[in-house]
C-alpha cells in the first residue's frame, strides 16, 4: 500500500478515497475513506468522517469515525463525536467525548444432529473459564 501525507500547515476540504495509508499533520475538513492505517499526528486535525482499517490519533478529530479493527488513541489525542470501532485501546489523559459502538464478529455455530461440535463446545469451556 502506498503512504500518502497530508503535512503541517497544509489544510484540505473535500472527500478523499483511497487504498492507501494516510498521515496527517495538518487539517482535513471532509471525509476520507481507505483500506489502509491513518494515523492523525500531535498536530493534525480531522473534522469529517473517517471509515479505515485501523487509525492511531494523536491529534483532534471531531465527527464520525469508523475503524473496522483497532483504534489507538494516544495521551494526547482529543475526540468528539462518534465512534464505531472492532477494538479499543485508550492511553490515560486522551480526551475522549464521543458515542463508542463496538462491532463483535458472529460466532458461526456448526450443529450436526441437533448438537454443537466438539470445537464449539471447546470454545465454550475456554470462554467460561476466562470469566472465573
Amino acid at each position: 500500500m502506498e503512504r500518502n501525507v497530508i503535512a503541517k500547515n497544509t489544510k484540505i476540504k473535500g472527500e478523499i478515497i483511497s487504498e492507501g495509508d494516510y498521515r496527517i499533520d495538518g487539517l482535513l475538513e471532509g471525509d476520507l475513506t481507505t483500506k489502509g492505517r491513518v494515523i492523525i499526528g500531535s498536530g493534525g486535525v480531522v473534522n469529517g468522517n473517517i471509515n479505515a482499517h485501523n487509525t492511531d490519533i494523536e491529534g483532534t478529530f471531531s465527527g464520525t469515525l469508523s475503524v473496522e479493527n483497532i483504534l489507538t488513541i494516544k495521551t494526547s489525542a482529543n475526540i468528539s463525536g462518534e465512534v464505531i470501532v472492532g477494538k479499543l485501546s485508550v492511553e490515560p489523559g486522551a480526551t475522549f467525548n464521543a458515542s463508542c459502538t463496538m462491532k463483535v464478529a458472529p460466532k458461526v455455530l456448526n450443529i450436526e444432529n441437533g448438537k454443537k461440535t466438539a470445537e464449539n463446545s471447546k470454545d465454550q469451556q475456554r470462554e467460561k473459564k476466562a470469566f472465573k
